[in-house]
């Protein structure tokens, strides 16, 4: 997919208004059509005049290979929402936008989903760098932003202060508790000294904090501690990184990556000699089916990754199973990371709309905590909350990655996979972590 800059994507929002709105007019007519928007990053779906939501997710930039695997639990669940008969009378709009993973596009991206498009709520984005521009302008705008994978704790300190205003929440646990999981795995693992690299954003900075805290409570220590090493997102060489990071032999080397810069950093590793007998501990970042070949094989012809150990946000949802079925029949396959977060997280925006009986964010934001962990009737299908809801009843929706209960803070509980990198470099779930 090409990419597109910032500026052009706010010229294009700001000069074709008039255009682009007489176009969607015109796309209103017909509930199966899919437009190409004005941007080279963004799709519509179109249907009649009701509830508008977006997406904002990176299928392209250094996250494509897991955002392309969540990509499409949206569209499937909109359809599923039209076919039983939409929200509040009238079908849904989805506005698809890649986010590039990166906040200028995001950021961008945004600003066209809220002031050009006006959609109510938005699933996204991924990269928490992309969601901390995302949402800046999604809260004045009054937006909702759930994000399916965006796990900084920086959401939950902001939502503490009252930043977010309700109009955040996420259906992937933050990094304080996926950082609680690896802690815990280092030390059953019997690991003493580790080290950490992360990349130098929100997401790496803010578990590699938790992380340190937390593994020191358990009796390890962190070897690098006071020269911690964070690496630019924007870097082509990590060789310096590399060495840092695994000099004195600790234990194991915790790190925080993104899987295109990351398979080059581990590939440097590897290249200067260092990874010898020293356990890798990956996190979700880089968990995809394709890492392992990023990273490559080394002389042996074995796979540098062979063996590294890694967690994830998990899914163990009561409408898992369902959401499983429907992706293979629809789609084919299974889904992959993350996926069932973004179908729980458009699945909230249309029930919190319901239940609100308005297509507006702050209709959405006001009942979101209520259809996620309220005390209504247990549901796990969507199309049956939206049955109780336009009865005048409560819900409380079972999502496909968890029961989904959003906390005051937008925040949710979760179980993490343990995951390893096999011989033939396939990734395999060997065990699951409940932080405590």
């Amino acid at each position: 997919m090409p990419r597109i800059t910032t500026a052009l994507a706010l010229s294009v929002a700001t000069i074709a208004t008039g255009f682009l709105m007489a176009a969607c007019d015109n796309a209103n007519t017909n509930n199966s059509t899919s437009t190409t928007s004005p941007t080279a990053n963004s799709t519509t779906t179109s249907s009649t005049d009701g509830l508008k939501i977006g997406t904002l997710l990176p299928t392209t930039g250094d996250l494509a290979s897991i955002g392309q695997q969540m990509v499409g639990s949206v569209p499937l669940l909109v359809d599923t929402v039209n076919a039983c008969g939409g929200v509040n009378g009238k079908n849904v709009t989805l506005v698809q936008v890649d986010d590039q993973t990166d906040p200028k596009a995001g950021a961008a991206g945004m600003t066209k989903l809220a002031t050009l498009d006006k959609v109510a709520g938005v699933v996204g984005s991924f990269a928490s760098s992309v969601s901390t521009a995302a949402v800046s302008v999604a809260v004045p705008n009054k937006v909702m932003l759930i994000s399916p994978g965006s796990t900084s704790p920086v959401f939950t300190e902001k939502a503490k202060k009252g930043d977010l205003k309700g109009f955040w929440a996420r259906t992937a646990p933050p990094d304080t508790y996926q950082a609680l999981a690896l802690a815990q795995l280092a030390n059953k693992k019997g690991f003493k000294r580790v080290s950490t690299v992360v990349i130098n954003n929100d997401y790496g900075v803010g578990f590699e904090k938790a992380f340190v805290e937390t593994f020191e409570k358990l009796g390890g220590t962190v070897v690098n501690k006071n020269n911690p090493v964070r690496y630019d997102p924007k870097a082509q060489t990590f060789d310096t990184e590399a060495a840092a990071a695994f000099a004195g032999k600790p234990d194991a080397v915790v790190a925080v990556l993104y899987a295109e810069t990351g398979s080059l950093l581990l590939k440097a590793a590897y290249q200067q000699g260092l990874m010898k007998g020293v356990q890798v501990l990956l996190t979700d970042g880089v968990k995809s089916p394709t890492f392992p070949e990023q990273v490559g094989k080394g002389s042996d012809g074995k796979f540098i990754l062979t063996g590294a150990l890694g967690t994830v946000p998990g899914s163990d949802g009561k409408a898992l199973d369902s959401f499983n079925k429907l992706w293979k029949e629809k789609k084919g396959g299974s889904p992959g990371e993350y996926a069932p977060q973004a179908w729980d997280a458009a699945a909230l925006l249309v029930l919190a709309a319901q239940a609100a009986k308005d297509n507006t964010g702050v209709g959405i934001s006001s009942k979101i905590r209520e259809v996620a962990a309220g005390s209504g009737t247990e549901v796990t299908d969507v199309c049956e909350g939206l049955k109780l809801l336009k009865e005048g009843k409560t819900i409380n929706y079972q999502g496909a990655s968890g029961n989904v209960d959003v906390d005051e803070n937008g925040d949710v509980l979760g179980v993490y996979d343990v995951w390893t990198v096999g011989d033939e470099g396939k990734i395999s779930v060997i065990d699951k972590v409940t932080p405590k």
